[in-house]
């Protein structure tokens, strides 16, 4: 068991080994969904809640679970599960709560739940061995960093709108570019503090 505090890896988890810009995982909505500044922050909310929820979800079902039965083989299949279930409860909370938002996001919102990033953090959960706070801090901060990654790159892209750019770099490239020297900032911190 790692025995970093949870306010730690909260911190680490979004700054210091930011799921999106140092595993890359996540990346396909993050180049989607981050034109408008509005639409990336209710994804990023979204995303936040829902790794949040499922890592200490995913946690409880491999703990209490899975390991007691000897059945770790099938954590892929399990995980998947809880998540996609969490993020159709979420599809249909925003659906009734804010319709704008629903239909901003569009086909955004229901691939959250193939949203690499979010498998991610529950295996890695696994693989450091965190206690149920360690994991919860850990989703929570991985949440956020995700969150502030896709912020940040719709800031930018508002920006890049009165910039001018080559025309082959429009749109995606541009944005692939943006982020991979996002990255090169973020891999700057890697090493402070070990997760």
């Amino acid at each position: 068991m790692t025995q970093q505090g949870a306010f730690t890896i909260f911190i680490a988890a979004i700054f210091i080994n930011n799921i999106l810009l140092s595993n890359f995982l996540g990346m396909c909505p993050f180049i989607a969904v981050s034109r408008e500044v509005r639409t990336a922050a209710g994804l990023g909310a979204a995303v936040a809640f829902v790794m949040t929820l499922t890592s200490g979800l995913n946690y409880l079902v491999y703990a209490y679970l899975l390991e007691p039965l000897g059945l770790e083989y099938l954590r892929y299949i399990a995980f998947i599960v809880v998540i996609a279930a969490t993020v159709q409860l979420v599809e249909m909370v925003i659906e009734r709560t804010s319709p704008v938002l629903y239909y901003a996001l569009g086909i955004f919102l229901p691939l959250i739940t193939v949203n690499c990033a979010i498998l991610g953090v529950s295996l890695f959960m696994v693989i450091r061995q965190y206690s149920f706070v360690q994991s919860l801090a850990y989703g929570a901060g991985s949440g956020v960093g995700w969150a502030l990654a896709i912020l940040a790159m719709a800031g930018l892209r508002r920006k890049m709108k009165r910039s001018r750019v080559p025309a082959a770099l429009e749109g995606p490239g541009i944005t692939v570019i943006l982020a991979g020297i996002m990255a090169l900032a973020f891999i700057g911190f890697s090493g402070m503090v070990p997760m």
